[in-house]
């Protein structure tokens, strides 16, 4: 039988380009948590907290996360469907637009043009390549499912197009608004529906971008790591279809305690806590696929970044459920205990399998052996140990916060003012400083581990049908 020639000059690509935006999320991101204790180091217009945060989360999100989104999907497409990418020449395309669309986002960002919509701040110029970009993406990746030699679907696949029908549905919705100007439009939607339907996208953009595609790289990568098999297809598909029912109904959780319906707040609370089950489902797939495996953790890198990053995926959705329970709501909302949350789920999760993607990709794509494990396994320490810190103290933060705003005096007065709140602040912003720079160190790391492994490292046995 004849084995198939795979298209990995696009897949270096979209590996190294989204670790380069990866790097320039991270080094924002400690900029920035450096201006929160060091406010004299915000130099307007350009280059303040309000110009860096949306640049921040934009190059981490859509940068580092939806191109190694990009680069792994392209890969393992290939490979479960036994076929070469269905339009190689689609593809680069795609590869162009997205740093093109990046390097947009970051300059229009700093320039002050934004719809001021969380994860949605890009105006319409940009959301039209943003459109065009995934549509390209989205031919490809089911043109070459269609056309698969291998009849089996597995569960990633699932996942794949999940993410690609769903962000679609998602992006275009969220995205009607009037333009005005060459950089300026208003919302298609007016007062408490644009909210509603804002937080119907942010959440789900959660779902179908950030936590479908994380999930389907495990669902790949932990097998092809181990050489075991998943612990049960069967339980990864009854997971696969109700996380999509459910997850769908809970974005208004963002959106309790305000004009929203109750009953709107109180369906999404009930699936938010009903997201539980399908979650750990994955959970209780990984772990149990590790039977007679264990030892692997002590002695292979990549299942230490797979199971722990699934680990961190499991507290995320029983934390996010939590949230969204009205009583605990009212006490966390506005606090530090919400950048804790998303973090754990950026930095803890879907960073941690993607950099398990990569460090599985690479040797395969560049035909050479990882120039050093023990690098591997000093960047892996040294993420989770900033993630940690980084997490752990604006947790406290956030209590901290909540108990000093709501602690009132005998006649009904606050006890504290906002400034003595504030004050309080500073050392657990210092220490989520200090974890920034630890998780940054550890990036710098991988980086310098994978440019060794390109250029220098040991020839690896020829990969199949290499490009």
């Amino acid at each position: 039988m004849e084995k198939p020639e795979y298209n990995y000059a696009v897949v270096r690509g979209f590996v190294n380009w989204s670790i380069l935006w990866g790097l320039v999320a991270i080094l924002v991101g400690v900029i920035a948590a450096i201006q929160m204790t060091n406010p004299e180091l915000n130099f307007p217009p350009y280059f303040t907290f309000g110009r860096l945060r949306p640049l921040h989360t934009n190059a981490g999100l859509y940068g580092w996360g939806v191109g190694s989104i990009f680069a792994m999907f392209l890969y393992i497409v290939q490979r479960l469907c036994k076929v070469r990418l269905w339009s190689d020449k689609l593809a680069t395309f795609q590869l162009w637009l997205f740093n093109i669309t990046i390097i947009g986002a970051a300059v229009t960002l700093l320039l002050g043009y934004t719809t001021s919509k969380e994860y949605h701040e890009l105006e319409w110029p940009l959301d039209i390549m943003v459109v065009v970009l995934w549509v390209a993406f989205a031919i490809n990746i089911i043109m070459t499912i269609v056309k698969r030699k291998e009849e089996q679907m597995y569960i990633s696949l699932w996942y794949m197009l999940a993410s690609i029908v769903g962000v679609a549905i998602l992006y275009l919705v969220n995205s009607a608004e009037v333009p005005v100007s060459l950089f300026k439009s208003y919302s298609a939607y007016a007062g408490t529906n644009d909210a509603n339907v804002h937080w119907w996208f942010g959440h789900n953009a959660v779902a179908m971008a950030f936590t479908a595609p994380p999930l389907a790289m495990f669902y790949y990568f932990l097998p092809k790591t181990t050489g075991a098999p998943i612990f049960s297809h069967r339980l990864s598909i009854v997971a696969f279809w109700s996380l999509i029912f459910m997850y769908l109904w809970t974005g208004a959780h963002h959106l309790l305690w305000t004009p929203v319906p109750d009953w709107i707040q109180t369906l999404a609370m009930g699936f938010s806590v009903m997201l539980i089950a399908p979650s750990w489902g994955s959970v209780f797939n990984g772990y149990l696929s590790m039977n007679g495996q264990w030892h692997q953790m002590r002695e292979n890198y990549l299942v230490k970044f797979l199971i722990v990053g699934i680990t961190f995926y499991g507290l995320q959705t029983l934390q996010g459920p939590m949230q969204a329970i009205r009583t605990f709501s009212a006490f966390i909302h506005y606090t530090d205990w919400v950048p804790a949350h998303i973090h754990m789920g950026t930095m803890g999760w879907v960073s941690m399998i993607a950099f398990a993607g990569v460090y599985f990709l690479v040797p395969r794509i560049y035909g050479r052996e990882l120039y050093s494990v023990p690098l591997a396994n000093l960047h892996f320490w040294l993420i989770l140990v900033g993630q940690l810190i980084w997490t752990i103290s604006l947790w406290i933060a956030g209590v901290l916060q909540a108990g000093m705003w709501n602690a009132m005096n005998p006649d009904g007065s606050l006890t504290y003012t906002f400034m003595e709140t504030m004050v309080e602040m500073y050392p657990f912003w210092w220490a989520r400083t200090i974890g920034g720079v630890i998780f940054l160190i550890g990036v710098i790391v991988f980086i310098y581990n994978l440019i060794k492994t390109a250029k220098g490292g040991a020839p690896a046995p020829a990969a199949e049908g290499r490009a």
